[in-house]
């Protein structure tokens, strides 16, 4: 048979027909280990990963699956305490004593 014809005729005929060294112990071994390696891997979604930097637990909490506004009511708090702060370095604690 030429080169040609046999090439042609190998996209006709599967591969485990056209070479019957394919299926031979060996290689049946090495599958059979992959068949075992494979076969351990965890199934399904991996776990949730719990996050432990401040920020990001910020963000889950109020920007994540629930966005909420409670965000802008700590802004405005921090804000409330970093104005009396102020004032009270300022002005008010020169009163504290002195009363008159």
């Amino acid at each position: 048979m030429s080169t040609v014809f046999r090439r042609r005729i190998s996209t006709v005929i599967p591969p485990k027909v056209a070479s019957p060294n394919i299926g031979a112990a060996k290689d049946a071994a090495r599958m059979s280990r992959i068949v075992d390696f494979y076969g351990k891997l965890p199934r399904g979604a991996p776990p949730a990963v719990k996050t432990s930097n401040l920020l990001k637990r910020y963000h889950d909490a109020y920007f994540g699956d629930k966005p909420s506004a409670m965000p802008l009511v700590h802004i405005i708090g921090g804000l409330f305490a970093i104005g009396y702060a102020q004032q009270y370095y300022f002005h008010l604690r020169h009163h504290k004593n002195n009363a008159d």
